[in-house]
């Protein structure tokens, strides 16, 4: 997995690249909460991941529920079909926002 980060004005997009995993989902939560000290605004852009575990879909939780904590604002963008119906069979994309 390799994540790049960009930051443009106040919000930060985190791209995620390969498969987010048991082994590489801690990298993935720490690099949230990363973000969120420096903004209220993430955008997960997942155009190049292949995979998300159910390790995956903690980290993102946990990143939704720091972005509410803080009024922010969590997105998930370019999700992929597989991506799209894990969110969807696990109920989360009735809890992400998803562009």
């Amino acid at each position: 997995m390799t994540i790049t980060e960009t930051r443009e004005d106040d919000v930060i997009r985190l791209s995620v690249e390969g498969r987010v995993d048991t082994n590489t989902s801690p990298e993935l939560q720490n690099r949230i909460l990363m973000a969120f000290q420096k903004t209220n605004n993430l955008v997960m852009d997942f155009a190049e991941l292949d995979y998300i575990s159910s390790a995956g879909l903690r980290a993102l939780l946990l990143g939704h529920k720091t972005a509410n904590s803080k009024g922010g604002r969590m997105s998930v963008v370019n999700a992929n079909e597989d991506v799209m119906e894990i969110f969807e069979d696990t109920g989360f994309a009735d809890i992400f926002f998803i562009e």
